[in-house]
């Protein structure tokens, strides 16, 4: 084993914890539910471990077991009425569609965030819903992947907090949350069919702190795993995180849900620690893990263990939803509208305000206003794919515009949201906007930018909206840019404004908060929760994002986001935690303590407004490869003008621990840290100190800095890592685990021109203005044995690899296989239906007859 690598030493060391795992022998408490699992047949046993159908597990009446209902989230309740599916194609419930998680996490107001969680779980029980998918709380690792609208932050300690204030919020009501997607997802192309490759230490304090964080202070019923392997093994099968991690280290005691189609092996899932299998596909998985178990593959009491678990969920939240759903069905029209307000609240308290040159903003009373923008008329308010929600109620700026004191000159739309260039419409705008005293432009990515299923191809808005506006700023240079995002832009044009509002995705009340807070009636109080780089090019995965085959290697170690700026010291748009306000603030006395810091914050403005207060901590002559600083805690807190308040922030478990992947444990160095608190990662106001014991190390040299970054992608690998050559552009043998944009690649020429078609499909939506086609992108990306997963039952393993020998150039022998299959499945998933039905009525006969 080469002493210098911490990935070797990391896979050596789970595979030998595999190793003894399974050759240890455990003796187990009595499980919560021994007596009912008794009454189970083993039939009843595999198939509750199945789905039933695309939004529900299996229950048995029977027995007094529920079915569980699920239902996406996070930024509303997603639940369909008709038809199901898991990308949000077809149309669901209305619900309150809140701000994003993205958005939300810039207001670092974790009780905030918990009301949005308790209104998301009112709303998930009225609508029967017992799980609610949500929160997202993967890092943001790379600001092109598509998905970071629902996720939180490129710090992790501010995602755990946001995440589990979220989860302590929706369970309130007795619906569960269910935290996602565990673990190191990071990339939407590709994702059911992409092995994230790095070392343990990157592993544990990047990517799985949030986690930990929700895990142990949220307390979820649920966590879903996640599509991709991690070190080579799919994370859903993968005991290091299921066992070891989620449950023996973090104490989890709910279930765990594998992504929509996301089960690669139904036996090995159940085997490391994964409960139930979703969606509904028949009963070909209940078979196959009956068959393995006759085989010798797995125990019967590993089974029963994870049935234990998920009864536990199937026995308490379907009846407590219900519970709640009575209580409120009656309030319902008044709850919404509630809610539409907590939505208003929480997209004020998120809006960011990046540019205030002359204080140009808050407008006053009477300023004559021109609206110029595709958005001000249509939102941008959420995100696309299997998060979008049926809103109730859209505000939008060119109505509320109309409840305020401004003066409208009049309202131009502008640009095309496709990117094509109008000259009509870019006549009039730049005509409005020579009649106006201030120019309200409005801009954007649009929905096919930013949606689950792929990544976004570059961080630039599209030019024709910033053409348009270097326009306007020649005709009137007094503008305000109201941007709708869901992730980092690029701001070169930032020049071209006076005032930069970051609205994200603010939700369907949105538009009335952008009015408050362009009029004085808020006062902006958000702060960005990922950096805002000037080019793509300085970030830091750059060389190795997108992965464009199967691996896809985390070279850049646990130096993400500010963390690797400022190491480096590549400057940036602006910093993480940075956020402009009406009022400004002092901060004075810091003191440190063993138990944590407190220090006095004054509002020194004319006007009330919040402020918060971030937490940082250093080693400066720290041995070990470290972040310049990390964020440790924060706290919100509002001040009236002239008023001085004390902040207390604690120190926890986490403040200043470190993963030694040498012992295998979290550490404390020896040393003099610095105890920074700010207004942002870049604005330090007090710095304190404080000598700790610890462990005495020597510099590991494990993660790589900016020097070797630029070299960090060429053809050597990590270790761990899958070779990848010119040699898979080639004809080759496609397998299950092939995504199906694999088959260009393939011997059949069909395949070739089936998976030519799906492209030309995917890039001939991509250049419509519409929505993206998230069915075709998920047909592309998934792998051959999710079509087995996501076909209810028509199609089973045998059949996909019946399809694989056709896709390969053994067409006759394939057509065979899928044929004979086809019908051997179906009288198989019939009478297995059967024998459910029969053994149910066995029972029933048998408690009539001891009534």
């Amino acid at each position: 084993m080469p002493e210098g690598n911490s990935l070797w030493f990391f896979v050596y060391n789970e595979n030998q914890k595999k190793t003894s795992y399974y050759r240890k022998k455990e003796v187990r408490e009595r499980m919560r539910h021994q007596e009912l699992i008794e009454k189970m047949t083993l039939e009843e046993k595999a198939a509750f471990l199945t789905g039933k159908n695309e939004w529900a597990s299996r229950g048995y009446a029977h027995l007094g077991i529920d079915s569980i209902t699920f239902a996406d989230g996070p930024s509303g309740v997603r639940r369909q009425c008709g038809e199901g599916d898991h990308l949000g194609l077809n149309p669901s419930l209305p619900a309150t569609c809140f701000p994003s998680s993205a958005t939300v996490a810039d207001s670092w107001n974790e009780k905030l965030e918990e009301e949005v969680g308790e209104a998301l779980g009112q709303e998930a029980a009225l609508a029967d819903v017992s799980v609610l998918l949500a929160p997202g709380l993967n890092l943001k690792r790379n600001p092109l992947c598509g998905r970071n609208f629902e996720y939180f932050s490129e710090d992790p300690y501010l995602s755990g907090k946001m995440a589990a204030a979220m989860i302590r919020g929706i369970q309130k009501v007795g619906v569960s949350a269910c935290a996602k997607h565990f673990a190191v997802n990071s990339q939407e192309e590709r994702r059911m069919a992409l092995n994230a490759v790095l070392d343990e230490r990157t592993l544990r304090e990047m990517y799985l702190t949030g986690f930990e964080i929700a895990v142990k202070e949220g307390k979820p019923g649920a966590v879903m795993s996640s599509y991709n392997e991690v070190n080579g093994t799919y994370a859903n099968e993968n005991p290091f995180l299921l066992k070891q991690i989620l449950r023996k280290e973090w104490g989890f005691e709910g279930f765990v849900v594998t992504d929509w189609g996301g089960g690669n092996d139904f036996t090995e899932g159940i085997r490391n620690g994964s409960n139930l299998q979703m969606p509904g596909c028949g009963f070909d998985s209940a078979r196959e893990l009956i068959r393995a178990l006759k085989e010798g593959r797995i125990t019967e009491q590993e089974i029963d263990e994870r049935v234990d678990e998920l009864l536990t969920a199937a026995l308490t939240f379907p009846k407590h939803s219900a519970e709640e759903k009575h209580k409120l069905e009656g309030q319902k029209e008044s709850l919404y509208q509630e809610h539409h307000r907590l939505a208003g609240r929480a997209a004020e308290e998120s809006m960011v305000l990046l540019k205030n040159e002359e204080n140009i903003l808050p407008l006053k009373a009477g300023t004559r206003v021109a609206l110029i923008g595709d958005f001000a008329f249509s939102p941008r308010y959420q995100g696309a794919g299997s998060s979008c929600v049926n809103a109730i109620l859209v505000e939008t700026a060119a109505e509320e515009i109309r409840k305020t004191e401004l003066v409208l000159a009049g309202a131009e739309r502008g640009y095309l949201r496709s990117g094509k260039v109008d000259k009509k419409r870019e006549a009039s705008a730049l005509k409005l906007a020579g009649e106006a005293d201030v120019v309200l432009f409005f801009l954007g990515l649009g929905e096919q930018e930013e949606t689950e299923g792929t990544d976004r191809k570059s961080i630039n808005i599209p030019q024709n909206q910033l053409s348009l506006l270097h326009k306007i700023a020649r005709v009137n240079p007094a503008v305000v840019a109201v941007l709708s995002t869901g992730s980092v832009v690029g701001t070169w044009w930032k020049k071209d404004c006076r005032a930069i509002l970051h609205t994200g995705l603010s939700g369907e009340a949105g538009a009335g908060a952008v009015m408050k807070i362009l009029t004085g009636v808020v006062n902006p109080s958000g702060k960005l929760t990922e950096s805002w780089i000037w080019s793509y090019e300085d970030t830091p995965s750059y060389p190795c994002y997108p992965a464009k085959d199967r691996t896809l290697e985390y070279r850049e170690g646990i130096f993400t986001g500010y963390r690797y700026f400022e190491k480096n010291q590549i400057p940036v748009s602006f910093p993480f935690g940075f956020g402009l306000s009406y009022t400004t603030f002092a901060y004075r006395d810091l003191q440190v303590a063993d138990k944590g810091i407190s220090l006095k914050v004054k509002n020194t403005g004319t006007v009330d407004g919040s402020e918060i207060v971030q937490m940082y901590v250093a080693l400066p002559e720290s041995k070990v490869s470290r972040p310049e600083k990390e964020l440790k805690g924060f706290v919100k807190l509002h001040l009236k003008a002239g008023e001085e308040k004390e902040v207390r922030i604690p120190f926890d478990d986490k403040t200043f621990r470190f993963f030694n992947e040498r012992s295998g444990s979290w550490e404390q160095e020896e040393g003099t840290y610095q105890i920074l608190a700010g207004s942002s990662s870049q604005d330090i106001r007090l710095t304190g100190e404080i000598s700790l014991p610890g462990l005495q190390v020597k510099e590991s040299g494990v993660q790589m800095t900016g020097e070797t970054l630029a070299n960090a992608c060429e053809p050597e690998t990590l270790p761990g890592a899958k070779e990848q050559t010119d040699s898979r552009k080639q004809r080759r043998t496609l397998d299950r685990n092939d995504p199906l944009s694999d088959m260009r690649y393939a011997r059949n020429p069909l395949a070739r021109l089936i998976a030519g078609s799906l492209k030309k499909k995917i890039e001939k939506a991509e250049k419509k203005e519409k929505q993206p086609d998230l069915n075709t992108l998920f047909q592309y990306n998934m792998p051959f044995r999710a079509i087995a997963k996501m076909t209810e039952g028509m199609v089973d393993m045998k059949m996909v690899d019946g399809i694989l020998l056709v896709v390969n150039g053994r067409t006759l022998q394939g057509l065979s296989k899928v044929i004979t299959g086809f019908f051997k499945n179906r009288r198989a998933n019939r009478e297995y239906e059967e024998t459910l039905e029969r053994q149910a009525g066995e029972d029933n006969q048998k408690k009539e007859g001891e009534t």
